[in-house]
């Protein structure tokens, strides 16, 4: 399909229609229907089921549990060097580079607001001016689980609604604001070299957006909503470098940010890169004073 004609489809189909349709579907426990789900998708996509802890497709109660699959403890490694920022998902780069102007880099012709992809927080998009930024794109045939690229304490959370764009690099390159304007989840972290947003971006036909410690988070209710972690009737969340942090049903994207000089990409992660979760991405700084 043209890439243009599918990005102007998209502002017409109704999008949160379709993925809730999909999320119904990826639930259904049904043997005949589920079984059948998941071995066309394994064929289709040549997912490599040898690396999940249960590599008998239909063995899971559903589609979204063969999605969300865990893996076998040896098939991903972290990288030894502890001053290394490590990969949070397993995908493809979209993109990867500096923050210039309070402005992410998209594709060619198109960058986004980083306020506007935090939810509209100024102050905290101050935090991460000029600083750096990785975009991961999950594909449906990757491991939709997502991990903690460096240890850290969960500040805060905020769910931003929107639209549920697809985020493949064909839309990416026609669609304006791509990120910006999705569904997303913006996770706020503390950690030795300041602070560090983890954002999961929402898209076409993703049932949901979970974390490890709230559960379902998107769809809630379609307003933005946003949860203080350092309140003191809150139980602390800190999760360590490799921990997971959360996961797709059904695939999209990671944004990393982090604040000035406290992260150097490495020169070999450029955009089109194939990573996988627990690789070097970066090398850390001296820690924030």
């Amino acid at each position: 399909m043209n890439p243009k004609f599918f990005a102007l489809l998209q502002y017409i189909i109704p999008q949160h229609l379709l993925s809730r349709i999909a999320g119904w579907v990826a639930e259904c426990r049904w043997p005949w229907l589920k079984n059948r789900f998941i071995t066309t998708f394994v064929n289709h996509y040549q997912v490599d089921m040898s690396q999940a802890l249960e590599e008998n497709p239909q063995a899971y109660e559903h589609f979204n549990a063969f999605f969300t699959r865990a893996l076998k403890p040896d098939a991903r490694t972290l990288a030894t060097d502890p001053a290394q920022l490590i990969c949070p998902a397993d995908g493809q780069i979209s993109q990867i580079g500096q923050i210039e102007y309070g402005r992410i880099f998209q594709a060619k012709g198109h960058d986004y607001s980083l306020t506007e992809l935090v939810g509209g927080d100024t102050k905290l998009a101050d935090e991460f001016m000029n600083g750096a930024f990785a975009t991961v794109y999950l594909s449906p045939r990757d491991y939709h689980r997502v991990h903690m690229p460096m240890a850290g304490t969960l500040r805060s959370m905020t769910y931003v609604p929107g639209k549920l764009f697809s985020v493949n690099q064909a839309t990416a390159e026609n669609i304006p604001g791509l990120f910006a304007r999705n569904e997303r989840v913006v996770a706020i972290f503390d950690t030795e070299h300041g602070p560090m947003a983890m954002i999961l971006v929402g898209a076409m036909i993703v049932a949901s957006i979970e974390t490890v410690w709230a559960g379902l988070v998107a769809p809630p209710q379609r307003a933005l909503k946003r949860v203080d972690y350092t309140e003191q009737a809150r139980q602390p969340v800190s999760l360590g470098r490799g921990d997971e942090m959360g996961r797709f049903k059904l695939g999209s994207t990671v944004i990393l940010l982090h604040p000035d000089k406290s992260v150097k990409w490495l020169e070999s992660m450029r955009a089109g890169n194939s990573v996988r979760m627990g690789e070097a991405l970066g090398t850390l700084t001296a820690a924030a004073e």
